[in-house]
């Protein structure tokens, strides 16, 4: 197990990754986790990573699909946990901590 802690302005978001399950929460609101299919997504911001979900009704749908496929793909909870960085750091998030089970938190 994985968690990671990302800051946005005043918002810490909480990622905690198990294998191939990803799940999210703000730490703001009381940590309820929830995967990718309860997080806001930017329409703009999917357009911009899939420009052939452009004017579909299902955008919000095929993004959540595709999210999971890639990680499925991937070998590790190491893998998934950069990936995972990378994307929302470039979407604005700082990562802050990350820290592995049976470790103690590293800053990043």
């Amino acid at each position: 197990m994985i968690e990671i802690l990302f800051e946005l302005d005043s918002e810490i978001i909480l990622v905690v990754i198990r294998g191939k399950e990803v799940r999210f929460g703000s730490t703001t609101y009381g940590a309820q986790m929830a995967d990718i299919s309860g997080m806001k997504l930017n329409y703009d911001g999917v357009i911009k990573e899939f420009p052939d979900l452009k004017n579909r009704v299902d955008w919000k749908e095929e993004t959540i699909l595709r999210f999971e496929d890639y990680i499925k793909n991937l070998k590790s909870e190491e893998e998934v946990s950069r990936y995972i960085i990378k994307e929302l750091q470039s979407h604005g998030y700082k990562a802050k901590t990350k820290k592995r089970k049976g470790h103690r938190p590293v800053k990043l």
